[in-house]
């Protein structure tokens, strides 16, 4: 039995990180920097903002030798939730897994405070998590350190291996399993990226789930 159940956002309670892979592939090969959907994934699924541009900047003063434009950044969060407002829903499946879920829940997100609750907002998933949604403000260190799940379990009352963590990247899976904890991986939004279970299985999932269908039967 697992005494609490602690979800990750993006690519599990919603689309978005299909949505942000396409978008941002096409943002950066505006930029100059180039990459297949697969290797996109493999690089960047799971990592915060501030990972993500550090990898970014790095990589665009590799490639041409002077620093990424400043302006860049504005642009691409105007065009996110641009993208978000056209194309962001739930997971399917997933309002059916929250509502048959008695047990307390919470969401952990390397997103931002106010991009994870616009989010969910946004959704409709908002009541299920409200007030316990963690995000990267909440701790000094955001995944793959476990500072995340340990204070969702904190907050939700639960000894860390009494918890639940669902999550689809090796980055979630990585600070869960750090966090003492029982980690199934979600793969129904991975984009058909056909290595990611193994992936997650190599980074600490204890079981691998296509659909939360199959999450909802397998929750004793």
């Amino acid at each position: 039995m697992f005494s609490a159940i602690i979800f990750d956002c993006d690519g599990v309670l919603i689309n978005s990180e299909s949505i942000l892979r396409d978008y941002y592939r096409r943002f950066l090969a505006g930029l100059g920097l180039n990459y297949e959907p697969h290797a996109y994934s493999q690089r960047f699924k799971g990592k915060s903002w501030p990972q993500f541009t550090k990898m970014i900047e790095a990589e665009y003063l590799e490639t041409f030798g002077k620093p990424l434009p400043e302006s860049s950044y504005d642009a691409i969060k105007d065009g996110t939730w641009a993208e978000y407002q056209r194309s962001l829903r739930p997971t399917d499946g997933i309002d059916a897994l929250l509502d048959s879920i008695t047990r307390p829940k919470a969401v952990a997100s390397n997103s931002r405070a106010a991009s994870l609750e616009r989010k969910l907002r946004h959704t409709g998933l908002i009541e299920h998590f409200a007030p316990h949604m963690i995000s990267l403000e909440d701790v000094e260190n955001g995944k793959p350190a476990p500072d995340m799940f340990l204070l969702a379990a904190q907050r939700l009352g639960a000894a860390a291996r009494e918890c639940l963590v669902i999550e689809d990247s090796t980055t979630g899976v990585t600070a869960g399993a750090a966090a003492g904890m029982t980690v199934w991986g979600y793969v129904g939004e991975s984009g058909g990226d056909t290595d990611l279970p193994d992936m997650l299985r190599d980074a600490g999932a204890h079981e691998i789930f296509a659909h939360h269908d199959e999450i909802r039967a397998k929750l004793p």
